[in-house]
């Protein structure tokens, strides 16, 4: 299984989910939102999969910079381009395994996914 790791280096998330993955010997690639374009495929992929409202953290700093309008209104379109735009308000870590994408860090989880 080849694993990728989208998300921001100095997120204190992403900091616990590569100590994880460090301390459990299962090597991944790391592609980082403030360094490289996001991968939208792999955003599409995830809404798909979750549903947009599960990609975007509403939980984010980013999140509360939009207009309440906006986020009464929101939609996928809408969500795509927001992630697109501002891929800091994208749930982190989003972890592409090839077949599925997981999202956020939960060690019980990486658990069963990636060593079981």
């Amino acid at each position: 299984m080849t694993i990728t790791i989208y998300g921001i280096k100095n997120c204190d998330t992403m900091k616990k989910t590569f100590q994880w993955f460090d301390d459990n010997n299962i090597a991944y690639d790391f592609i980082d939102y403030k360094k490289t374009d996001v991968d939208m495929g792999v955003v599409k992929r995830a809404m798909d999969q979750h549903g947009w409202d599960a990609v975007i953290n509403r939980k984010s700093q980013t999140w509360r910079t939009i207009t309440d309008e906006a986020k009464a209104n929101m939609n996928r379109d809408d969500a795509e381009l927001l992630a697109d735009s501002k891929p800091s308000v994208i749930k982190r870590p989003m972890i592409d395994t090839g077949k599925d994408i997981v999202l956020g860090f939960d060690s019980h989880k990486y658990d069963s996914i990636f060593k079981g």
